[in-house]
């Protein structure tokens, strides 16, 4: 999302992070399926068709196809490609890529969204570190989304997390942001910058956080598609993103699956659980 600046803070009442969690689960089992069939030698557009299908089956409606022109269910953004990518018959992975995957899914007009970036195949360190460094600057800013933090502190800790794991591009140009009845609403939740700053986080409030980094500079280009961003250095990109609720207790990730809650604790040291009935359970 590139940076906007509305005022309106959508709040939403907990019977209504229920349903938004429905749609992050959609989510959450499309990017489980996407990411087993990714392998050398599918199509992106492969993985597309996959992607609507599980959508679709679970009742939902893809959030990105037909978005702004958007021509697909999912961005697939390989190597040097950092979001946006289009799916295309044509681009078939090769070992050793890297690719993003960026999923969205609406449930009853509720919206969930979120993003993983892996290997095909075996891939090598460098990569596989970006990778790491990537996914965990995502849960350091997941940490800091509690009532009376500000946006700046969730910026801050992606920022801090990312310098820390290494000498990493970070994407300034495109950020995380509000989500809801909308998939893409205010604020803007900035990848970088000074703890304190921003609006203050209230229960209520739900953020779709995503890092994007690269093994080489912050500079990025759009192609002639009109989506998809790339390094302008031609260095590899990761993407991680998840949907997170804030409640009194502190974040729920609703665009986690029920068993991978408990890794927020390692990452965090801080835990929220989802309860099958789908309601926060803080421990």
């Amino acid at each position: 999302m590139r940076l906007r600046r509305d005022r309106a803070i959508e709040i939403k009442a907990p019977g209504q992070f229920t349903r938004m969690r429905e749609a992050g689960l959609v989510v959450a089992h499309t990017l489980r399926v996407l990411a087993e069939a990714v392998r050398p030698g599918i199509t992106t557009a492969d993985l597309d068709a996959i992607a609507e299908r599980e959508i679709r089956s679970a009742g939902a409606v893809p959030s990105f196809l037909g978005y702004h022109g958007y021509p697909a269910t999912i961005c697939t953004s390989v190597n040097e490609e950092i979001v946006h990518g289009i799916p295309a018959r044509d681009r078939r992975l090769n070992p050793g890529d890297v690719i993003s995957i960026d999923c969205g899914a609406i449930v009853d007009g509720w919206h969930g969204d979120a993003a993983i970036s892996m290997g095909v195949g075996e891939i090598d360190q460098a990569d596989q570190a970006l990778l790491d460094a990537c996914e965990a600057a995502l849960w350091a800013g997941i940490a800091q989304a509690r009532p009376g933090n500000r946006i700046g502190d969730i910026s801050h800790a992606v920022e801090r997390s990312a310098r820390s794991s290494g000498e990493y591009g970070l994407i300034r140009e495109y950020t995380g942001h509000g989500i809801g009845t909308a998939m893409h609403m205010e604020p803007a939740v900035p990848n970088y910058g000074p703890p304190g700053h921003g609006p203050r986080l209230r229960a209520g409030m739900a953020l779709a956080i995503e890092p994007m980094i690269t093994r080489g500079g912050e500079r990025t280009e759009e192609l002639a598609d009109g989506w998809t961003v790339v390094t302008a250095d031609g260095s590899r990109a990761a993407h991680f993103e998840h949907t997170v609720a804030i409640t009194p207790d502190g974040p729920w990730v609703l665009t986690a699956p029920e068993d991978g809650q408990p890794e927020f604790a390692g990452r965090s040291g801080a835990t929220v659980l989802a309860r099958g009935d789908g309601a926060p359970d803080a421990r």
